[in-house]
């Protein structure tokens, strides 16, 4: 179907676009591993996200402060477990308000033109 098509191209396109936010997204909701988020990611975008493009993005959101990170033992593993700061929430809630602007400009601006 056309319509499935078109769904699972934005959700890529986001997926790419957007990698930061979903990211921080995604941390919000649990404090979590690179590999969980790997697997996240291919989950519900059905993309195969690299270890080349995940792990630079978590260190240069964590040197922007957006998240902190810790070392937690499970077993014999050592995990470097990521979690959403105060300003990393501020960063999703500013894209989430941007994109109800922006929905509701274009709502406004449909109308005008219908008259």
């Amino acid at each position: 179907m056309l319509t499935e098509t078109y769904i699972k191209e934005f959700g890529e396109r986001f997926a790419k676009d957007f990698l930061d936010i979903l990211v921080l997204r995604l941390i919000q909701r649990e404090p979590t591993w690179g590999y969980k988020i790997i697997k996240k990611v291919e989950t519900l975008f059905n993309i195969k996200l690299r270890h080349g493009a995940l792990y630079p993005l978590l260190n240069a959101l964590e040197a922007k402060g957006f998240l902190k990170s810790k070392e937690e033992v499970r077993g014999r593993r050592v995990r470097k477990v990521y979690e959403i700061t105060p300003k990393g929430v501020q960063l999703v809630e500013s894209y989430y308000n941007f994109l109800r602007e922006q929905l509701q400009m274009l709502n406004i601006k449909g109308q005008e033109t219908q008259r």
